[in-house]
C-alpha cells in the first residue's frame, strides 16, 4: 500500500540558522514493534500504509516520505543547572507537520535515528528498552489526561548499539504540538541573536497562543501552562527525572521520558533518577524547577519585553510572579477533586495536607491511598486503611475530612464519579515496566508490554488482574532510572 503523509510543514521553512537540514540515517533491518493506531487515525494517517514496508521503512529513517523536510533542530540548555549552549536534536530528526482531525499541526519525529552535527561524539541511536519506555509512559500519561507527546511507532533497527553492554536499537516515531523548548530561546539569547528571537516568539505564538502579543503574551502563557502541567504531573504521583530547559516544552507538553517514574509510597524526597545525586529533580521540589525554568525563558526573552532593560526585568518578574498562585490553584482544585469536594472552603488544603502527612507517615501508596477514598466516602474504610503501616493518624483525619463531605452540596453519586476521575486504579508500576522492557529488550517478547500497555489506557478503571494495581512486593528499594542516551 503506499504511503502518504500529508506534510504540511512550517519550521522548516523558517530561516536556516535555527536548524541543520539532513535525513535520518538508514538502518539494516527495520521491523514494527509497536504502531499507535488510535493516534495514527487522529492523525488522519492509514495504519495500513504505516504499517506497509515504505511505512515502516519511513518510520526507521530508511525512506524520507514525499513532502517531508528533514531537520534537527538547534537548542541550548540548563542541564542540572549548568548551562550548555550548543545541544540541539543529538539523535532525532524532524520529518515534518502534519495537520491532525482536530486541525492542529503536530511534528512527526524519529527519536535514535542517527548522528545530528549535535550529536556530540554519539551514535545518534537509542535502545529498544528507552524507546519502549516513552512509548508506554507517554501513552499512560495521555489516558491520565495529562499534555504529552505521544508515541506514533516504535521500530526495531536490527543494529547493535553500545551503552554499558551491547543493546538492539530502535527508532521512535514521536508525536509533539512542536518541540520548541526554552532551550531553543536560551540558544539564540547566548548567541545575541535578537532576530532570530523575534522570529522564535512570532511562530511560537501563532503556533501555541493566537489569542496572545509578543513576548510578554508568549511568557504569560508559558507560565500557565506549565504551572498547570506540574500541578496535574504531582495529582498522579509523576517524577519527571531530568527536567532540564531543554525538557521543557513552549506548548505546555510533557517532554522527554527518560529518566521518569511513578511514586509509590508518598514521599516528596523522591527521587529515581540515577543521576540526580542532589535530588534537584525530586518530586516535591518540582514546581520550584519549573518556575526556575521559566525564569530562564524570561531571560531570553529580556531583549524583546523592553528596549529599556529594568522595564524588560521589572515586567518579566511580574509574568513570572503569576506562576505560584496559579500552580497553588491548579493543586488545590486537583486535590479538592481527589478528596470528593466540589466547593473550596478554608481549611481545605489543611486537610489534603493531612492526608499526606499521615500517608507519609505511614508509608501509604499514593495511588491506591487516593483510589480507595471513594469507598471511604461511602462509609468503607477498610481497603483504604490496607494501605497505611499504622492507621492511627488516618483514624484521626478521617473524621474531619467526613465532616467536610457532609456539608458538600452533591449528591454521593455525583461525588463517586468525580472521585474515580481523579484518582486512577493503575499507573505504571515501575516493577511492571521494568518487566515488560525486559522482556521486549532480552527476549523479543512483547507480550508483557502490550497487555501493560492495554490496562495503562484505562487508568481509571480496576484491572481484573489487580497485580496490576499493587506497587511491588517488599517495594523498590535503591530502584533507578536512566537517561538512556
Amino acid at each position: 500500500m503506499a504511503l502518504a503523509i500529508p506534510f504540511h510543514n512550517t519550521y522548516a521553512h523558517l530561516p536556516d540558522r535555527l536548524f541543520a537540514r539532513l535525513p535520518p540515517t538508514p538502518v539494516a533491518a527495520p521491523r514494527l514493534l509497536q504502531l499507535n493506531l488510535p493516534l495514527a487515525e487522529a492523525l488522519g494517517l492509514d495504519p495500513q500504509a504505516l504499517a506497509s514496508a515504505d511505512g515502516v521503512a519511513a518510520l526507521a529513517g530508511n525512506l524520507v516520505p514525499p513532502g517531508a523536510d528533514p531537520i534537527a533542530q538547534a537548542y541550548a540548555g540548563h542541564q542540572f543547572g549548568h548551562f550548555n549552549p550548543k545541544l540541539g536534536d543529538g539523535r532525532a530528526i524532524l520529518l515534518g507537520e502534519v495537520i491532525g482531525r482536530d486541525g492542529q499541526p503536530r511534528d512527526l519525529q524519529l527519536k535514535g535515528s542517527g548522528p545530528t552535527p549535535w550529536s556530540r561524539g554519539g551514535d545518534g541511536r537509542a535502545g529498544i528498552g528507552p524507546v519502549l519506555r516513552e512509548y508506554l509512559i507517554s501513552e499512560a500519561m495521555h489516558a491520565l489526561g495529562i499534555p504529552t507527546t505521544r508515541s506514533l511507532a516504535a521500530v526495531a533497527t536490527g543494529e547493535e548499539i553500545f551503552r554499558e553492554v551491547p543493546v538492539w536499537g530502535a527508532v521512535l516515531t514521536r508525536v509533539a504540538s512542536s518541540h520548541l523548548r526554552v532551550g531553543t530561546f536560551q540558544y539564540f539569547a547566548a548567541r545575541r541573536d535578537v532576530e532570530a528571537l523575534r522570529t522564535l516568539t512570532d511562530y511560537a505564538l501563532a503556533r501555541h497562543y493566537p489569542g496572545a502579543e509578543g513576548a510578554a503574551g508568549l511568557l504569560a502563557g508559558v507560565v500557565a501552562r506549565q504551572a498547570e502541567l506540574v500541578a496535574r504531573w504531582m495529582l498522579v504521583g509523576f517524577i519527571h527525572g531530568v527536567m532540564n530547559t531543554d525538557n521543557c516544552a513552549i506548548s505546555g507538553e510533557t517532554i522527554d521520558y527518560g529518566p521518569c517514574a511513578f511514586m509509590d509510597a508518598y514521599d516528596p524526597e523522591t527521587v529515581f533518577s540515577s543521576i540526580d545525586h542532589a535530588g534537584r529533580y525530586r518530586y516535591g521540589h518540582q514546581p520550584s524547577i519549573v518556575q526556575w525554568n521559566l525564569a530562564r525563558l524570561a531571560e531570553a526573552l529580556l531583549p524583546l519585553l523592553s528596549e529599556d532593560e529594568d522595564q524588560a526585568v521589572a515586567l518579566a518578574q511580574e509574568i513570572l510572579a503569576g506562576f505560584a498562585p496559579r500552580f497553588h490553584a491548579a493543586w488545590r482544585a486537583g486535590l479538592g477533586r481527589k478528596l470528593g469536594l466540589a466547593t473550596a472552603q478554608d481549611g481545605d488544603e489543611a486537610l489534603a495536607q493531612g492526608l499526606l502527612q499521615a500517608m507519609y507517615e505511614a508509608k501509604a501508596d499514593f495511588t491506591l491511598g487516593f483510589h480507595h477514598l471513594a469507598a471511604a466516602a461511602e462509609g468503607d474504610a477498610a481497603a483504604l486503611r490496607d494501605q497505611f503501616l499504622g492507621t492511627a493518624a488516618l483514624d484521626a483525619w478521617l473524621p474531619r475530612w467526613q465532616a467536610r463531605l457532609a456539608a458538600e452540596p452533591t449528591t454521593p453519586e455525583a461525588r463517586r464519579a468525580v472521585m474515580r476521575h481523579a484518582n486512577p486504579a493503575v499507573i505504571p508500576r515501575n516493577h511492571l515496566v521494568e518487566e515488560a522492557l525486559a522482556a521486549a529488550a532480552e527476549h523479543d517478547d512483547l507480550a508483557p508490554f502490550e497487555a501493560l500497555l492495554a490496562v495503562l489506557r484505562q487508568p481509571f478503571t480496576p484491572p481484573e488482574d489487580l497485580r496490576y494495581a499493587q506497587p511491588a512486593m517488599g517495594g523498590m528499594p535503591g530502584y533507578q532510572t536512566f537517561c538512556g542516551t
